[in-house]
C-alpha cells in the first residue's frame, strides 16, 4: 500500500453505511452569504481567530442551521472559538477539504438530524461540561465523520448516543485525551439497541480508553491502529456486539486491548455483557486480548448482514505505517473533479 489514502471520491467509498455519501465533487459553485442554493464560509487567516458568538449572514453558525442541503467549505485557514456548540441541521457537507480549520472552545453538535458529512477539520483545546467534539444525539442517523484530527476535549472526542445510527468514523487521528468514543450512554437507554456504526481507518494515539465503549448496539472495527491505551483499546458492555477486523493493537504499558462491562439494562431482570469477535487482528509489544469464549461470540453480527461491500485489507506493518501518517486532518486539495 503506497501512499496516502486518495482524495477521489470515487476511489475511496468511504462509509460502507451509505454508499452513495460521497464527498462533493469539485469545483463548488460560486457561493455567497444571500445564495439561496449555495454557501461560501470565509474562515479567519491564521493569525485571527474567528468569534465563535458571530452568527450573522455568511457566518459558519448561519450556515450549518439553516434548513436547505449546502455545502459549506472555506476559503482561508484559521481556527474558529466557539463559545456554543455549533448545531448542524440535516443535509450540510462541512468540507476542509483545501485549508487549514480548527475548532477550538466547544464543537458540534449534531441534534435529530440526517446525512451530514465532516471532513478534513482539527478539533482542540474544547472545555466545558459535557463538552464533546462532536457530539452525536438524540435520533441521528447517516453520519459520516472523515479525516479529522480531534484531541484534548474536557468529555469526549467523539459521542454517539441516543438512538443515532447508521454512523461512520473514517481516517481520523485521535490523541491527547481520555474518554476517547463513547457510544450509548447509559444502560437505561435501551432503545439505543438501534445503534451501528462503523469505524476503520483511523489512529488511536496514547489515548487512554474507549476505542469505543460499547453499550447496546452494534460496531464494526476494521483496519484501525490503536497504541499505548491507558486502561484498555475496546470495551463492550450490556448486550452490545463488537466486530473487530484486521485492526493493528500495539500496547504500552497496559497490555489489556478487550475489556468486558457487565450492566443490567432497564427492561431486564439480569444484568449482562457484551459480546466481541476478533478476525484478523494484530496484536503487538505484549497486548493480550482477553476475550471471553462462548456461544455469545457466535452471535456477533455479520458484516454483510448491514452494507453489501467495503474495502478491508490484512493487518500488518505497513498498514500500521500508512495510518500513522495519513489519517486526521491532511493538506489536501478539494478535487478538481469527480
Amino acid at each position: 500500500m503506497g501512499g496516502c489514502f486518495s482524495s477521489d471520491p470515487k476511489r475511496f467509498p468511504q462509509n460502507p453505511n451509505l454508499p452513495s455519501q460521497y464527498l462533493p465533487p469539485n469545483p463548488p459553485p460560486t457561493l455567497q452569504p444571500d445564495s439561496p442554493n449555495s454557501f461560501r464560509i470565509r474562515a479567519p487567516p491564521p493569525e485571527d481567530t474567528c468569534r465563535g458568538s458571530h452568527d450573522g449572514q455568511g457566518s459558519l453558525r448561519e450556515g450549518c442551521r439553516r434548513k436547505e442541503p449546502l455545502w459549506i467549505v472555506f476559503e482561508v485557514s484559521g481556527v474558529i472559538n466557539l463559545s456554543s456548540y455549533l448545531r448542524v441541521s440535516s443535509y450540510k457537507t462541512i468540507d476542509g477539504r483545501g485549508q487549514r480549520v480548527k475548532l477550538t472552545g466547544k464543537g458540534l453538535q449534531l441534534r435529530e438530524c440526517e446525512h451530514i458529512i465532516v471532513c478534513n477539520l482539527e478539533f482542540e483545546g474544547g472545555r466545558g461540561h459535557d463538552v464533546d467534539g462532536i457530539q452525536i444525539k438524540p435520533k441521528s442517523r447517516h453520519i459520516w465523520i472523515d479525516r479529522c484530527s480531534l484531541c484534548d476535549y474536557d468529555d469526549g472526542l467523539i459521542d454517539i448516543t441516543r438512538e443515532s445510527t447508521d454512523i461512520t468514523v473514517s481516517r481520523c487521528h485521535f490523541a491527547n485525551h481520555d474518554k476517547t468514543m463513547l457510544i450509548g450512554a447509559d444502560s437505561s437507554h435501551i432503545t439505543d439497541r438501534c445503534i451501528r456504526v462503523t469505524i476503520h481507518h483511523c489512529f488511536f494515539n496514547g489515548t487512554r480508553q474507549r476505542h469505543p465503549r460499547l453499550r447496546f448496539g452494534k460496531v464494526h472495527l476494521y483496519n484501525n491502529y490503536t497504541r499505548n491505551w491507558g486502561i484498555y483499546a475496546v470495551c463492550a458492555s450490556v448486550e452490545s456486539q463488537v466486530l473487530s477486523q484486521c485492526n493493528i493493537y500495539e500496547a504500552g504499558q497496559k497490555k489489556k486491548v478487550f475489556e468486558y462491562y457487565t450492566e443490567k439494562a432497564a427492561d431486564r431482570e439480569e444484568a449482562a455483557t457484551g459480546s466481541i469477535r476478533s478476525e484478523g487482528d494484530l496484536f503487538l509489544n505484549g497486548a493480550q486480548p482477553c476475550l471471553r469464549e462462548g456461544p455469545s461470540v457466535e452471535c456477533v453480527f455479520k458484516a454483510h448482514e448491514h452494507y453489501p461491500t467495503w474495502t478491508m485489507e490484512p493487518a500488518s506493518m505497513a498498514l500500521k505505517e500508512v495510518l500513522q501518517v495519513c489519517t486526521g486532518w491532511q493538506p489536501v486539495p478539494r478535487p478538481v473533479d469527480c
